[in-house]
């Protein structure tokens, strides 16, 4: 689910983003001239991109997806198969830490392999987590929910941390921006009362002055009867903060799909292949037309308390749909290209050295990972498992939150698999 980056929702002089009143229903959204050409330019720049990378690719195939000429594509996607998760067998000599579980760790494949124009995925959601490539991660401690508001107010109420949401921009950190604009707030999802093309995501998020933490909808909205909900409006920076004053830190993207994977290899969702088994919701997602109706099917239209749907194989909560989670990797679309075509198993990856999003070059984004309870498969189908999402390190939003992992030290765990490398490739030849 794309949201506009916080520096463009600040200096954006569209009124749709001053202020939350709306216009009048239209056959067609207005726009002008200059916009339409910047946003022709956009397109044309990134299928341009898009063709090039298909053409010079400077990176090699690695031999699982090489495919021969002419081959489907949805053929071509099978090719780069799933090998088994092969955990480690660790016990651990420490108490479990409070709110957290054990994730063992071990070698999995990661990514996903559906096919580029697969309708379900909605707006080519795995183009960037292809191809799968083996991923090793050691053991580590992960809280079983995402950061509920109760927990962040603690953090807030011991330390004086203000969120960047409540801190008012200035006219250095956004040149141009007009002065009106440079007003403490967030984005925030608000969607139109009428159908939209979904071409241009403005339509349906607002940078809204008030909007933060304690007011996630906006300066109108409160946390009264959400303590159990996860906390939102948080910038990569201050989910950091948090992690470092609770111990902790953010979950690296391979922990976190590890994590989320539950043991399952190569599985849709975390819980399985099918969305709704025996006809049962199993995570907070989008029902209705998007963007302008949630009808709330699965119990909640928006966001809902944590814990509400079954855990996976691992005892974690909403690792797919509710709120987008961060991850500590720096987002890149060619990351998983780089990795496959160093061949063999990525032992414990930290992501890229350095972001690069094609589409907006000059924004520095980490990786969002599990979805929210937006996605929806006729606009951004990312809560399926192996998929990712991205975000401009400053920017919170209402549908986006965290959760913490904590390693463990080397002479607390013993493990019992001593050649694990050995036991995965034995595996994986079977």
């Amino acid at each position: 689910m794309e949201n506009p980056p916080r520096s463009s929702a600040i200096t954006a002089v569209s009124a749709r983003m001053r202020k939350k009143e709306r216009t009048k229903p239209q056959s067609a959204p207005a726009y002008s001239t200059l916009r339409r050409l910047v946003w022709i330019l956009i397109a044309l720049t990134t299928v341009s991109a898009a063709v090039a990378v298909a053409v010079f690719r400077p990176w090699p195939l690695s031999p699982a997806t090489k495919v021969e000429a002419g081959q489907p594509m949805a053929e071509a996607a099978e090719a780069a198969a799933f090998g088994p998760t092969i955990p480690i067998a660790t016990s651990v000599r420490e108490p479990s830490p409070p709110g957290m579980v054990w994730i063992p760790g071990g070698d999995f494949s990661m990514g996903a392999m559906d096919a580029p124009a697969t309708a379900r995925d909605g707006m080519h959601a795995a183009d960037d987590a292809r191809p799968v490539h083996r991923v090793f991660v050691d053991g580590f401690w992960m809280d079983e929910t995402d950061v509920t508001n109760e927990e962040f107010a603690r953090f807030v109420r011991a330390t004086g941390y203000m969120t960047i949401a409540e801190r008012t921009p200035t006219a250095d950190e956004f040149p141009g921006a007009p002065p009106e604009n440079l007003v403490a707030g967030s984005v925030v999802f608000s969607p139109p009362a009428h159908p939209v093309v979904l071409n241009d995501h403005y339509q349906w998020w607002l940078y809204l002055k008030g909007a933060n933490w304690r007011h996630p909808e906006g300066p109108n909205t409160n946390l009264k009867g959400r303590e159990k909900y996860p906390v939102v409006q948080v910038a990569y920076p201050d989910a950091f903060a948090y992690a470092k004053w609770a111990g902790k830190r953010l979950p690296t993207e391979a922990e976190w799909e590890f994590a989320a994977r539950g043991g399952l290899a190569g599985k849709r969702y975390p819980w399985g292949d099918q969305f709704r088994p025996s006809g049962k919701w199993m995570a907070n997602t989008h029902q209705g037309h998007f963007p302008e109706i949630d009808t709330g099917e699965d119990g909640y239209a928006g966001i809902a308390p944590v814990a509400q749907f079954p855990s996976n194989g691992y005892g974690l909560y909403d690792m797919a749909g509710n709120v987008w989670q961060w991850t500590s990797d720096w987002y890149r679309p060619d990351y998983y290209w780089q990795l496959a075509a160093a061949g063999g198993v990525t032992r414990n990856p930290q992501g890229p050295e350095t972001p690069y999003d094609p589409a907006e070059p000059t924004e520095k984004k980490r990786v969002h990972r599990g979805g929210s309870f937006l996605c929806t498969d006729q606009y951004c189908s990312r809560y399926v498992v192996g998929t990712r999402g991205k975000g401009e390190v400053t920017t919170g939003t209402n549908h986006l939150g965290f959760r913490c992992v904590k390693p463990v030290a080397a002479n607390n765990r013993e493990i019992a698999a001593t050649n694990v490398a050995q036991s995965t490739n034995k595996e994986i030849e079977k």
